[in-house]
């Protein structure tokens, strides 16, 4: 019985409200979505290491200008 309530609560409803729904804005993200985005998950080791998208840039950054320098004093 439990798994059946569980199952009906799960399912998507064929039609929803958003005008009673609180918190939503409109458009909210759509700049955002109109640049677009790269995104890359990180493996769980390497997420613990950089805890921001900053400190993740930066260090992609130096590694890059090391292998340019590699690559033209080869």
């Amino acid at each position: 019985m439990k798994t059946r309530e569980l199952e009906q609560k799960e399912e998507i409803r064929p039609e929803y409200d958003f005008a009673s729904m609180k918190g939503g804005v409109k458009g909210k993200y759509v700049s955002r979505y109109r640049k677009g985005s790269n995104l890359v998950l990180l493996a769980p080791d390497v997420a613990k290491v950089f805890h921001d998208n900053a400190s993740v840039n930066e260090t992609l950054r130096s590694l890059i200008g090391i292998a340019r320098a590699n690559v033209k004093h080869s």
